[in-house]
């Protein structure tokens, strides 16, 4: 008696083995925690708007050019948000995005910002500590040597400062062990998910068989391999499942039964989903996974802002400050800043309630508020108002008889 193995044949039993240092991206962006992370964090960052900001008298500087660069139309072919999208993908699936800086010849001033894809651009240092870029032309394909002033660049993680290292890289080990779950589920449910099983047949299978192939030619296969290829060609897949099987020839079929390991299967997924959001910092509910209740779920929105959001925010600040503003500029206090009050704009009850914070203590007026909301000013909107009940020791005694002549009113 001779038993052959079918588990090649519906093969749902064996989880394909892991290769922890092969994880290229377009590989991880199969993988839908993967991709749906990089989706949140980049659309994240495409709606977020740049305004200019003096640091000297604390306002908004509206009548800048970079303003309608930055916030109407890069270059001609994009939009900001497209733009500022590719630049942040870029950053979290290769550790660096690049926004090469085209200038006015007479003036040098920034007139387009072209993202180049992060496997066109080499930086490297020279012996004098300069840093340089090596870019292949976008759409030219020639070679450019262009100086760090006119590249931004946009770092994930780094060890050394110079070069980011991506999170696929750094969650490869995760990234690798959820595919080879998800090849494992979709292999189990491409053989109709059915568990492999043994053919038993009452025969000397030994030697070869010949069969044609689609080219009209023939070839030697083993009579075991033809068995199995027959069994396949009529029982395996979601097309043949629960498909009455018809034995002859002194063939038996025993099933092997599904294991709890198998039946557990989706248990390990959710543990790699969550895995894969912590690595990217990406709250679990914008993945559409795990169950919390909305006061969590708003809880985390701000926690997402905070933790995640705002670190990658200081660096696009720093970086598009010292590269796109004269020294004179820099000096004289002005720099670029990022809006992300944007992110919150779907959330409006944590949105509602960190304004009230904000007025109660003196920190925003009426019209600091609207300008956020995108609304006009309103007459007398620009007063600060705090609570009585709040103030300084110093000024104890003063408010003390104030609140007495008022009849203890807080007004």
């Amino acid at each position: 008696m001779l038993n052959v193995n079918t588990a090649s044949v519906t093969s749902a039993a064996a989880l394909p083995a892991v290769n922890f240092e092969s994880c290229s991206e377009q590989a991880a962006m199969k993988l839908s925690a993967v991709n749906r992370c990089i989706e949140v964090l980049s659309d994240s960052m495409s709606k977020l708007p740049y305004y200019l900001w003096d640091r000297n008298n604390r306002k908004r500087v509206d009548n800048h050019p970079l303003n309608k660069l930055l916030n109407i139309r890069p270059n001609e072919a994009m939009t900001p948000s497209v733009h500022k999208k590719m630049l942040e993908a870029n950053r979290l699936t290769h550790g660096n995005s690049y926004d090469w800086i085209i200038r006015d010849p007479r003036s040098g001033r920034p007139v387009e910002l072209i993202p180049i894809p992060a496997e066109l651009v080499r930086p490297w240092r020279d012996v004098n500590g300069r840093v340089w870029y090596d870019v292949i032309h976008p759409w030219r394909g020639d070679m450019m040597r262009l100086p760090s002033t006119d590249i931004m660049h946009f770092k994930a993680y780094s060890h050394d400062g110079f070069i980011g290292i991506s999170v696929l890289r750094r969650a490869s080990e995760v990234i690798e062990a959820g595919r080879a779950a998800q090849t494992y589920d979709l292999n189990f449910y491409r053989n109709g998910a059915q568990p492999s099983g043994v053919l038993q047949v009452d025969a000397d299978l030994s030697g070869e068989v010949e069969i044609p192939t689609s080219d009209g030619q023939k070839i030697k296969i083993s009579k075991k391999e033809y068995i199995r290829r027959e069994w396949e060609k009529f029982y395996a897949g979601p097309n043949n499942a629960h498909r009455t099987a018809i034995l002859d020839l002194g063939l038996k079929y025993q099933p092997i039964a599904i294991s709890n390991q198998d039946a557990q299967f989706v248990e390990r997924l959710d543990i790699s989903v969550q895995d894969i959001a912590r690595f990217f910092g990406v709250p679990l509910y914008k993945l559409q996974a795990g169950k919390q209740s909305y006061n969590s779920n708003e809880q985390n929105a701000i926690e997402y802002v905070v933790s995640t959001l705002h670190p990658i925010v200081t660096q696009y600040e720093e970086e598009r400050t010292w590269k796109l503003l004269p020294d004179s500029e820099i000096d004289s206090g002005l720099e670029i800043r990022i809006n992300m009050m944007a992110e919150l704009k779907g959330d409006v009850n944590s949105r509602s309630n960190w304004y009230k914070t904000m007025r109660e203590i003196s920190v925003f007026s009426v019209n600091e508020i609207r300008a956020l909301e995108d609304m006009p000013d309103v007459e007398g909107g620009d007063e600060r108002y705090a609570s009585w009940n709040y103030g300084p020791l110093s000024k104890w005694a003063e408010l003390s008889v104030i609140r007495a002549e008022k009849g203890g009113s807080n007004k």
